[in-house]
């Protein structure tokens, strides 16, 4: 008995014609018949009734029907089993990061999944944001880490990395450093610099500033953090960063939580719903090289 047998089993009983199950499967209906010929012999049974114009199951066949329909069934999902790892192995995924960010459980995670599935390309593309999220949509990103105001951009999954409060950062001898609570307010008088339009922390901030109707000066943007601080170290203006990043420039900038500030600027994985086993098996290893309950603390929020 082989799937073959089974495949022109179901067209007739399906087709009720020996002639149209020929046709479906496109070969001669005198191979059909042999084929069938052959399975009866080895189940031991006849399993269509050719006496009458109609061709009609017999009480074995009706037996048999739901059987083949499974056997064929099972066939099709280890096809895909199959071709499903076939493509994770010669596939190729590009994954994007937010201009200015390191986060070195990512590149743990891409470099466990290369020795696991080396035949896959991957592509590393920097861009902002907002233009990452809008090429997850697009399928021409297969996943990104993000920095966002929100859990979960519209439409799209998300494993939340990193979630912080923002925090303004100066030079020691600042006005602002010589004040224990910050407020929104408090910066207004102050030139500012920060990420560009289209980063999650500048989304955040301008989103809080639009809240309580105020308008900032922002005088300087760049897309890295180290650029942002130089600035502000220099006094040029006061630093909008996310806690982590201004933890790392302790020894020349005082940094200060934004008291009224409370929604968090969030570093994030995201990717389509309808992710490849690719996306699949990636997302396992930084699910993995980040840890369960990620601490906030850990690396660099965007951005």
């Amino acid at each position: 008995m082989d799937l073959r047998q089974l495949e022109y089993f179901v067209a007739v009983a399906e087709e009720q014609n020996f002639t149209r199950a020929a046709e479906r499967v496109h070969i001669s209906q005198s191979g059909v018949s042999a084929q069938i010929r052959q399975l009866e012999r080895e189940l031991g049974a006849e399993l269509f009734d050719r006496a009458a114009r109609t061709t009609t199951l017999t009480v074995a066949g009706k037996a048999a029907l739901e059987h083949a329909r499974a056997a064929l069934a099972a066939a099709r999902a280890l096809g895909q089993a199959v071709g499903e790892v076939t493509d994770l192995i010669r596939g190729r995924l590009t994954v994007g990061m937010v201009v200015g960010c390191t986060v070195t459980p990512l590149f743990d995670a891409l470099a466990a999944f290369h020795r696991a599935h080396p035949g896959v390309e991957i592509s590393l593309l920097e861009d902002n944001s907002d233009r990452l999220v809008d090429g997850v949509r697009a399928g021409t990103v297969d996943l990104a880490l993000v920095g966002t105001a929100t859990a979960t951009p519209a439409g799209l999954d998300a494993l939340t990395i990193i979630s912080e409060r923002l925090v303004v950062a100066v030079p020691t001898g600042h006005p602002l450093a010589e004040q224990r609570r910050i407020m929104l307010r408090d910066l207004l008088t102050h030139p500012i610099v920060c990420m560009p339009p289209g980063t999650g922390i500048r989304t955040v901030f301008d989103r809080a500033c639009a809240a309580q109707g105020r308008q900032p000066v922002i005088a300087l943007q760049a897309s890295a953090p180290d650029a942002i601080a130089d600035l502000a170290s220099r006094g040029l203006a006061v630093a909008i960063l996310s806690n982590s990043m201004a933890a790392h420039y302790r020894d020349r900038l005082v940094a200060r939580v934004i008291e009224d500030v409370d929604t968090p600027a969030l570093l994030a994985l995201t990717w389509q719903s309808s992710r490849s086993p690719a996306v699949r098996e990636l997302l396992a290893h930084c699910r993995r090289a980040f840890g369960v309950g990620v601490d906030a603390g850990t690396g660099d929020a965007d951005r």
